[in-house]
């Protein structure tokens, strides 16, 4: 994982990189960080993929100046794709990181570092992990140096499986499971997968708290609409961060004490349960906007 990037977004919007007039609307539903899409969003022709790279160059350009505070990431066509290198053109330093979609190995981590690197570029990735094979070695991608994101992608693994995707996303649940397991032992915060059902508040929040159950920090969003619910689900209520700080206040309580074991609200207290608590606090105070002016 790449040290000293300390942005873990709740939600990360994506608009189509051919699209400027949606690009410069991205910060009107305040996401934490936005996406421009030059791989799913764009058909996969050559002739597509070069018309709307000079769009997104420049949209990118815009919507930083506009919004210097908006991390502005760009995602490019798989490293193996035959689109791969055009799009290395569009890329800026001033871009907040790089989006990679269908990463399979940590070759293909380095093969795309190095690639930056030979542009004088030195920009995290957000890597993807969305097939067989990325789920399969997801450790090593996330740990490579590179890395500082991640998300899964539902709807790719499951096609490269030659699965069907179900509402109740069993079908997903091991896969989603792993690369959880293998962002956290890596260090790197990831994103969940993408709810395509864009009028159903219900299934995103269903959806979305299915994903921060199983440990992921935040949601792909592809509509304005889902950055708020995502920020819902994804970050604390007031009644929690008010929790979190009483317990952590109870701790340092029992320990000036010399009290080594104690209860907070009947309950014993462990190591895991101020680690959460820290979380909260630490999201809470990070410089990110989060949901504690919620009541539970």
């Amino acid at each position: 994982m790449t040290p000293g990037v300390s942005l873990r977004p709740r939600s990360l919007l994506f608009a189509p990189g051919n699209r400027a007039e949606l690009i410069a609307k991205l910060p009107r539903s305040a996401p934490d960080a936005v996406v421009i899409d030059l791989e799913d969003a764009i058909p996969a022709n050559a002739e597509a993929k070069a018309a709307a790279r000079p769009i997104a160059r420049d949209a990118a350009r815009d919507l930083i100046a506009a919004h210097p505070h908006l991390p502005v990431f760009l995602r490019l066509n798989a490293p193996h794709s035959p689109y791969f290198e055009g799009d290395l053109a569009v890329l800026t330093p001033e871009l907040a990181g790089v989006v990679v979609p269908k990463l399979e190995s940590a070759a293909d981590v380095r093969l795309v570092a190095g690639a930056l690197a030979a542009r004088g570029l030195n920009l995290p990735l957000l890597a993807g992990l969305e097939t067989g094979a990325g789920v399969w070695h997801a450790f090593d991608i996330l740990r490579e140096d590179a890395v500082a994101w991640a998300y899964f992608g539902a709807e790719d693994y499951t096609t490269d499986l030659g699965g069907q995707r179900t509402p109740g996303n069993l079908e997903v649940l091991y896969a989603r499971s792993q690369v959880a397991l293998a962002a956290r032992l890596a260090g790197v915060p990831v994103l969940d997968i993408v709810v395509t059902r864009l009028n159903d508040e219900a299934a995103f929040r269903e959806d979305a708290a299915q994903g921060r159950a199983l440990g992921y920090a935040g949601k792909l969003c592809i509509h304005p609409a889902q950055v708020t619910l995502a920020h819902d689900i994804f970050g604390a209520t007031a009644a929690e961060l008010s929790r979190a700080r009483a317990l952590l206040a109870a701790a340092h309580d029992a320990s000036l004490s010399g009290h080594g074991a104690f209860a907070f609200e009947g309950q014993m207290v462990d190591e895991p349960m101020l680690a959460a608590a820290r979380a909260i606090v630490a999201g809470a105070g990070s410089g990110e906007e989060t949901a504690a002016s919620r009541t539970a």
